[in-house]
């Protein structure tokens, strides 16, 4: 760990013995300094008391940095629009993983390699079989990525460097194929297996919609969106799925383990169920002409209704993110020519009236990235159960990057956070004839 240490320190005052505490501040290479409180407890009998973590920094990290205040989102220091725009996701997957832009022949490199793992161990076929044919595809992928590690046993030393860049490079290639089959298995669909003349966001689409009695010719528009989509999930700092992760690699779990974990901390509603959310809630409203009244709800501080896809809670301005989306999302509906689907109508309203509206505005609460994937994985056909182990896939990488530097970073320690114990004190056992 690089110990930044600033001239800066901060002074903890104990009032009831007067005595001071002064305790070193680290700085960043940007976004705010940190108060190092290692020693606090050793020194002062105190810990911190920060639920959910809100202010507490968990690790040091070099892979992405956000600035919620003024709607900035890097990767490695690039902004997460200029990749957008200029870049795809292998060449991201790269970045994220090795921590700069690869030249051509290392990215052509890389994507052969990812290329030529995707196929997964015949038998996981057979594993798949064991659910319930009308499992969610969430459960079904915690479910196969745990198990990868009972196919894969030359990859799950995490003390070798060449075990953890097998297990990376075969995490981040097999998720869209673990992906596509949890899907087609929930659809009674027969098995699509990767093709190695497809880049990695066609390939995710062909086996996801392909059909053995025909060919399938991959919509340019589509894949250009998927790949988006792919881009600006990738990474996002140490939200609630990639501290799991971080938190079970700490205690020396192989990797396939650690990300099972993540995808069962993503599946969450208030993480990566959002985009889900936002359909159910717009399923919800039903029409164009309930819109005032569940608007009306959503201003009122009593009603315990509110907008899902709106808002963020770490940008408190306008989600990078969104601003790419919205342009995606558009593209897709006039790209399939979609224009009577009333659930889309029903969304594209609820969008303009948030941009307008001046207490939207004035809150800033602005369409989010997954209010607009919601919109697109719907205008594709994707089914809303599919929407979460869609971000699983994009996230994967970043999983893998943050879940490699932990390893390497010789600062790393099991986690192992402390609590307010609020519960009964001391007290002797009762016999239970003599409890009344």
């Amino acid at each position: 760990m690089s110990e930044n240490t600033s001239n800066k320190t901060f002074t903890l005052t104990d009032n009831a013995t007067g005595k001071s505490y002064t305790l070193p501040v680290l700085e960043g290479s940007v976004g705010p300094s940190v108060i190092d409180i290692r020693k606090l407890y050793g020194e002062t009998g105190h810990f911190t008391y920060d639920p959910g973590f809100t202010s507490t920094g968990s690790c040091e990290s070099k892979i992405t940095f956000i600035d919620g205040d003024k709607g900035v989102l890097l990767y490695r220091g690039y902004p997460i629009e200029q990749l957008a725009e200029k870049s795809d996701f292998m060449e991201v997957c790269y970045l994220l993983v090795y921590g700069e832009l690869p030249d051509r022949g290392e990215l052509d490199k890389f994507k052969y390699r990812i290329t030529y793992h995707t196929m997964i161990h015949e038998q996981i076929n057979y594993f798949f079989r064991g659910f319930r044919r009308d499992s969610h595809p969430m459960a079904i992928m915690c479910g196969v990525v745990g198990a990868l590690s009972a196919f894969y046993h030359d990859s799950t030393d995490i003390s070798d460097p060449v075990h953890r860049f097998v297990a990376s490079t075969r995490l981040i290639a097999k998720m869209p194929t673990i992906a596509a089959t949890a899907y087609r298995y929930s659809m009674g669909m027969p098995f699509a297996y990767p093709r190695n003349d497809l880049s990695f966001s066609e390939n995710f689409l062909y086996m996801m919609f392909s059909n053995p009695c025909e060919e399938y010719v991959v919509n340019p528009v589509l894949a250009r969106a998927m790949d988006r989509i792919l881009i600006l999930h990738a990474d996002h700092e140490q939200n609630a799925s990639t501290s799991t992760v971080r938190i079970a690699g700490s205690s020396g779990a192989n990797p396939f383990a650690c990300i099972a974990a993540g995808i069962a901390s993503l599946w969450g509603p208030a993480h990566g169920g959002a985009n889900e959310a936002v359909l159910s809630m717009l399923e919800h409203i039903g029409t164009k002409d309930h819109i005032p009244e569940y608007i009306a709800r959503a201003k009122d501080k009593n009603d315990p209704f509110r907008l899902m896809g709106f808002g963020h809670r770490v940008y408190k301005n306008f989600d990078p993110r969104a601003r790419v989306m919205r342009q995606a999302a558009h593209d897709v509906l006039d790209e399939l020519g979609v224009r009577d689907d009333p659930l889309l109508d029903l969304a594209m309203e609820l969008e303009r009236i948030a941009l307008e509206d001046d207490y939207f505005v004035s809150k800033k609460l602005y369409p989010n990235v997954d209010f607009y994937s919601g919109i697109i994985f719907k205008a594709m056909g994707i089914p809303t159960s599919m929407f979460t182990v869609l971000f699983a896939v994009a996230r994967t990488v970043g999983w893998v990057a943050q879940w490699n530097e932990m390893i390497e970073d010789p600062m790393q320690k099991i986690g192992r956070p402390r609590q307010l114990f609020t519960g009964s004190g001391p007290r002797d056992y009762v016999d239970i004839a003599a409890r009344g």
